[in-house]
Formats: structure tokens, C-alpha cells, sequence
């Protein structure tokens, strides 16, 4: 399969590319503050080189006989990929966090019948659920010497408000499921997937590469993620192991993981728990209009959960999956570009100031 780079980030990618020659070649031509000619050249080489990447000829592995592992299938992502992994002839291991009669995700997995659909109660924030889930995938792989060939580390929670709002408990709420949930499912499950020089696939978000304002809990989460994958790849290549990112965008309206009831909620929890000075400083015309703005954001960004589906599918499929997939917009993979790439002081002041 051959990816088309999109238009869009190729006429930038030249457009930054010859701007930076321009400005080598014209010493008084004015730049952004913090901007640089190595900085406009590095840009577009960057955005270049990964439109250059989609180019690159993809080939498929084998299915037949493989089983993969996925967290947080209740609902969102992980539902939905347990089903796509299932109907591509995967022997899916679907962990979720709510069995029996609250569990309506679960119900319709279980309701599938299929001998390759293999649902377990599975809360990665404990340590006796996640070696349960060892002991149950062990049993139930038809070829356990042959190991696990995918683990899919996808349960999480999102989050936000301002630093000065966020208690700390909340803090590490957030953290022990997305960042401790994902190392403490990898580290059980590694010797599984190692056996099988299998692939690990870490859902983090674009927010575990740039920051965002509102968000420090959530991003602090996927921003360990991110680390905690870059240190697991680079050891685990002298085992054949492939260990991937999944970035995605904004898909708050196709997976529910952010609600108006929740939102509600937090937002009550938020103002409660700020000091005294925190209130008054702030006041709270200031806070009510920044709850009004999350919930507009849980009505915007993609509907359609497609593009991340198949960016996990081909990080377990391809005999060379990349090391890190952006499934999102074009604009927000130019703003990811500019936020990681740019200098800081003028990434800010393209998108923050």
C-alpha cells in the first residue's frame, strides 16, 4: 500500500524549505521573533522527509495465528478495534474495565460468540487484574510457547483544567491510568510479546508531543508515555520487538471520552477545590467561559474513527511499521510540526500569545 502525502503539508514543506534558502540568501529579510534560517530549513526538511516516508512501498505479515492484546475496550478505540482486529482473523483478547450488567461494550463482544473474541475484566490500575490477565491470555493462547505477537495499550482518561485549579490527586489520577496502566501492562506482558517478537502499540495523543493550555494532567500522562516508549524501543531491538505511538488528534466526539455530564462534573470539582485566592484572582466569569469552551470541544474534531483504526492495524500488520503515526487533520499535523520543531518562543507566539 502506497499513502499519498497530502497537498497541503508538501506546498508547506517546499514553501518553509525555500523560505529558509531566501533568508540565507537575503541576510535582512525579517523573521518572527525566536525564528532562524536553520530552524525554517530543519522545518521543512522535517515536514519533507515524512511526506517522503508515506511514499515507501508497505507490505502485510500473516495474520493467521496471531492474538493481540487490547486495553480499554469498553467503548471508543478499543471497541471498535477488537472488532476490526477480529473480522481481519486476529485472536483478540479484549480487556475492559466494566463486566456484567454495566458493561454494555462488553456485552456486545461477548454476544459475538466467536472463539477468536476473548473478553476479560481487566483494570490496568491494578496489580492483581493485570496478573490475572497474564495467567488468562497463557491459557487460552493455542500456542503459548509462540507468545503474544501484539499488545495494544489503549485504556485512558482524559482531563483538564488550569494548573492553579488541578489538585494533585487529580494529577495522579490521570497518571496511574494513562502512564502507570501502560507501563505496568507492558512490563507483564513484554516476555509474551518478546517470545513472539511482536509489536507494542502505545495510544498516547498529540498532546504527548506539543503542550496545551488546560490540559497539564492529561499531557503530562501522554508525555510519559511517549518517554517511557522511546526508552522500551531502543531496548528492544536486539529482541525484534517493534514498539509504536499512536499520536491521534482530536477524536473527543467519535470516542466519548470527554462528555458535557463529565465536563459538568469537573469543572464543579475544579472550582471547589482552588483556594480561596485562586477564585478571587481569577473570578469566575474568567472560569465559566473557559467550561464553556471544553464544551465545544467535545462536539469538534473527527467523527469518524477510521483513520486511527487503521494506523493501529498496520502498526500490528506491516512487516515496517513506523515508529510513530499521526492519525489527524492536516492542520494539526502542520501545528505539531511547528510546536516540535520551530523555536519555542515562535511556536508560542504563532499559536499560544
Amino acid at each position: 500500500m502506497v499513502r499519498a502525502p497530502p497537498p497541503l503539508l508538501l506546498g508547506l514543506a517546499l514553501a518553509l524549505g525555500l523560505l529558509g534558502v531566501l533568508v540565507l540568501a537575503l541576510p535582512g529579510l525579517p523573521l518572527p521573533p525566536g525564528g532562524s534560517p536553520a530552524a525554517l530549513l530543519g522545518l521543512g526538511g522535517a515536514l519533507l522527509l515524512g511526506l517522503l516516508r508515506a511514499l515507501l512501498p508497505r507490505a502485510a505479515r500473516p495474520v493467521d495465528g496471531k492474538a493481540v492484546l487490547i486495553t480499554g475496550c469498553d467503548k471508543g478505540f478499543g471497541h471498535a478495534l477488537a472488532k476490526q482486529l477480529h473480522a481481519q482473523g486476529f485472536t483478540v483478547f479484549a480487556g475492559c474495565l466494566l463486566m456484567g450488567e454495566n458493561g454494555d461494550g462488553t456485552r456486545e463482544l461477548e454476544s459475538m460468540k466467536s472463539d477468536r473474541m476473548k473478553v476479560l475484566q481487566l483494570n490496568v490500575c491494578s496489580d492483581q487484574e493485570v496478573a490475572q490477565a497474564v495467567e488468562f491470555v497463557k491459557n487460552n493462547l493455542k500456542e503459548p510457547e509462540k507468545g503474544l505477537w501484539g499488545l495494544v495499550n489503549n485504556a485512558g482518561v482524559s482531563a483538564f483544567g488550569e494548573v492553579e485549579f488541578t489538585s494533585i490527586d487529580k494529577y495522579k489520577e490521570v497518571a496511574d491510568v494513562n502512564l502507570w496502566g501502560t507501563v505496568r501492562m507492558t512490563k507483564a506482558f513484554l516476555p509474551l510479546v518478546r517470545r513472539a517478537k511482536g509489536r507494542v502499540v502505545n495510544i498516547t495523543s498529540m498532546l504527548g508531543r506539543m503542550a496545551s493550555p488546560s490540559r497539564s494532567s492529561y499531557c503530562i500522562s501522554k508525555f510519559g508515555v511517549a518517554a517511557f516508549s522511546d526508552c522500551l524501543r531502543q531496548e528492544m531491538y536486539r529482541w525484534g520487538v517493534r514498539v509504536i505511538l499512536i499520536e491521534p488528534s482530536n477524536f473527543v466526539a467519535a470516542t466519548g471520552i470527554l462528555t458535557r455530564e463529565s465536563i459538568e462534573a469537573q469543572a464543579e470539582e475544579l472550582w471547589r477545590g482552588a483556594s480561596k485566592t485562586v477564585r478571587e484572582d481569577y473570578g469566575k466569569p474568567y472560569f465559566t467561559r473557559q467550561i464553556t469552551l471544553m464544551k465545544t470541544f467535545i462536539n469538534s474534531g473527527l467523527k469518524d474513527m477510521s483513520l486511527v483504526l487503521n494506523d493501529i492495524t498496520d502498526a500490528l500488520t506491516s512487516k515496517y511499521p513506523y515508529t510513530r503515526y499521526n492519525p489527524m487533520e492536516a492542520h494539526w499535523r502542520v501545528r505539531l510540526h511547528i510546536m516540535t520543531h520551530l523555536p519555542t518562543a515562535l511556536a508560542d507566539w504563532l499559536y499560544i500569545y
